[in-house]
């Protein structure tokens, strides 16, 4: 059955004919029915003139223009004040135009048109709340016709409570959730009701409630759920044959809305999410405000998440630098979404601007144009094993790409860079490792000769970010498998992109003298437990439906990654999850010059093909780098 929709023009013709009637009841409360008959003619009037009267208010109020199938208690308010206005206005003309003679006495008693007030405010309130009742029982009848899932929310805080009553609001047929009850640790909410929805356990009783409610469904609704509590709540709906899902994590919805729109499935990245981090945006925000900010590697994954944490600052100008053009015209298109999102601004001037970091020409141009006052790095090759056959490109993007991004920052007078740096620049095995590790030095360097607080920021693996593993084994699952791994005693670190970028954000607060700053990443995962959270995630089972295969480390690549030198001290800073890593290990007792004229013998050496050379050099310049060559 079609839910019936009542439009406005039937609450029109449904206001007219009953407020025709409500003066005459006002009237028959005030009287008694014996003397009735006396304020006939003066109740004519009235009724007609409080019928123009409200009518016209009405329309003033633009009541005829409203949505009412999702009214709620708060439309009351506006109702009221149209109510008030209209009998105010009916009862001074009515009684003016009696005390001018212009109606015959006896006209009606003074308290009429106020009770009429009173009844009108039940017409137009109640018709529409009513309504609304009505076609919520016709959508609930028909979704109970399309088999109703019964579900539970986890989490009965602001984000479970708002995500219930968008629930049960929603008039899609397809979404066919019946909200059974809420699960939360708060004891003060046990056995309350929210929205109309009680709490009934707390998180322990979950595979209870799941028996005892017979429920196909559980929602978590906690933004700021731990990894290891999501977990569990996975694994007791896998024993129970229940679907789970989530809301985005808290750094995933930043200013988005909780809504039925916002579900999805559970993902990898919900089961590694750390403890909430406590972050005090008006930091970031007042020193990016009214900037202009730019961004290299702005298509990429890094760069892309930067671009739009940063554009949420309200920054003047945005310039996303990248040197795919479709990634970059893919970002410009997303963050057009801002408009919908900051209301009452239009959101930073984005300027797109295509370039190679290489090309120094461009980029001064660029920078000489746009005058920058921040710049975030994120522009790198970053593939290991595909760097190790590929050592010159990496030399010359990582190496000669950062260096020309910082000399001309300190030229044009930015006053904050951030280069995003990585673990593997720690006792580097790989190419990749050991140019990000001089990249370091570079930004150093440069920092030190002109005494502002460039930096670098360190951390460890993203994940979903391109060329990471998980997008890898969700394809080798996708294609039926086998997922294969290097090695079964292989450990990453590993953070959500958009935790790590909060955090590069938070990293750059805190940069009042130059050096590297190193994100807590938490423990080291296993990369085997995350496949084999990927494979159970996709309803698979190990070994039934999907193998896992070891197939050898590959080249450049090591067992586990390291976030600080073993000789490498480090302070702690304001913030619990940054700390500053010591700069005595950052030049090795060489000075920055010395430095430097090895850093153009390497690009030299990168430019002429010679990988050799270049394999030497970069030997001289990061002496923990151990190539592949040398290890048994």
């Amino acid at each position: 059955m079609t839910p019936f929709r009542f439009r406005n023009r039937h609450f029109f013709l449904l206001d007219v004919f009953l407020l025709l009637f409500t003066p005459t009841l006002a009237l028959a409360l005030r009287v008694d029915a014996a003397v009735f008959p006396r304020y006939v003619e003066g109740l004519l009037i009235f009724t007609a003139l409080s019928l123009f009267i409200k009518l016209l208010t009405f329309h003033f109020f633009l009541f005829y223009r409203q949505y009412w199938r999702y009214a709620e208690v708060e439309d009351l308010i506006t109702i009221g004040l149209m109510v008030i206005t209209s009998t105010i206005l009916a009862a001074g003309i009515f009684f003016a135009l009696q005390g001018l003679n212009l109606i015959r006495d006896p006209g009606v008693p003074r308290a009429v048109p106020f009770i009429d007030g009173m009844l009108t405010l039940v017409v137009a309130g109640g018709t529409r709340l009513s309504m609304r009742a009505v076609q919520r029982a016709q959508t609930h009848y028909a979704r109970r016709k399309a088999d109703w899932r019964r579900a539970l929310i986890v989490g009965a805080g602001k984000s479970g409570a708002t995500l219930a009553h968008d629930i049960r609001r929603t008039t899609q047929t397809n979404f066919n959730l019946d909200i059974v009850g809420f699960v939360d640790d708060d004891p003060d909410k046990l056995r309350m009701n929210i929205r109309g929805v009680p709490v009934l356990g707390s998180r322990e009783k979950l595979p209870e409630l799941i028996a005892i409610a017979q429920i196909h469904e559980v929602i978590v609704a906690i933004p700021s759920l731990p990894g290891k509590a999501m977990r569990e709540i996975v694994r007791t709906c896998e024993v129970a044959g229940v679907r789970c899902r989530t809301l985005p994590g808290l750094y995933e919805l930043l200013s988005d809305q909780v809504s039925v729109s916002r579900l999805r499935n559970v993902e990898v990245e919900d089961l590694l999410r750390r403890e909430p981090i406590q972050t005090d945006l008006s930091e970031v925000q007042a020193l990016i405000a009214g900037k202009r900010v730019l961004v290299t590697g702005a298509g990429g994954s890094i760069g892309s998440e930067l671009c739009w944490q940063i554009a949420h600052c309200r920054p003047a100008q945005l310039i996303a630098l990248g040197h795919g053009e479709n990634s970059i015209f893919a970002l410009t298109n997303e963050l057009s979404r801002l408009r919908t999102y900051m209301k009452g601004h239009d959101g930073p001037e984005l300027k797109p601007i295509i370039a190679d970091i290489r090309d120094r020409t461009r980029l001064e141009s660029v920078l000489a144009t746009l005058e920058p006052q921040l710049v975030f790095h994120a522009a790198a090759h970053k593939h290991v094993p595909m760097m190790e056959g590929n050592i010159e490109d990496a030399v010359t993007n990582n190496v000669l790409g950062t260096r020309n991004m910082v000399e001309l920052s300190a030229k044009y007078g930015v006053e904050h860079f951030v280069l995003i740096s990585s673990d593997k620049a720690v006792n580097p095995y790989s190419v990749m490792g050991s140019t990000k590790r001089i990249a370091e030095l570079i930004v150093y360097c440069v920092a030190e000769r002109t005494g502002r607080p460039y930096v670098s920021v360190r951390f460890g693996n993203v994940l979903g970010s391109r060329g990471s593993v998980v997008p890898y084994f969700r394809q080798q699952i996708a294609e039926g498998g086998p997922v294969t791994i290097t090695h079964p005693e292989i450990t990453r670190y590993f953070m959500t992109i958009p935790e790590a970028v909060q955090l590069v954000l938070h990293a750059t607060t805190l940069s009042q003298q130059a050096g590297v700053l190193v994100l807590d990443m938490g423990e080291p995962v296993k990369i085997v437990d995350l496949a084999r959270d990927l494979i159970e995630l996709s309803g698979l089972k190990i070994g039934r439906d999907i193998d896992i295969v070891f197939t050898g480390l590959r080249p450049g690549e090591k067992l586990f990654e390291e976030l600080f030198l073993p000789s490498e001290a480090y302070q702690h800073t304001r913030h619990e999850c940054i700390v500053m890593a010591s700069k005595g290990q950052l030049l090795s007792g060489r000075s920055a010059l010395e430095v430097m004229e090895q850093i153009d013998n390497l690009i030299a050496a990168a430019r002429c093909g010679q990988a050799a050379e270049v394999r030497r050099w970069l030997k001289t310049l990061v002496p923990e780098y151990t190539p592949p060559e040398n290890h048994d």
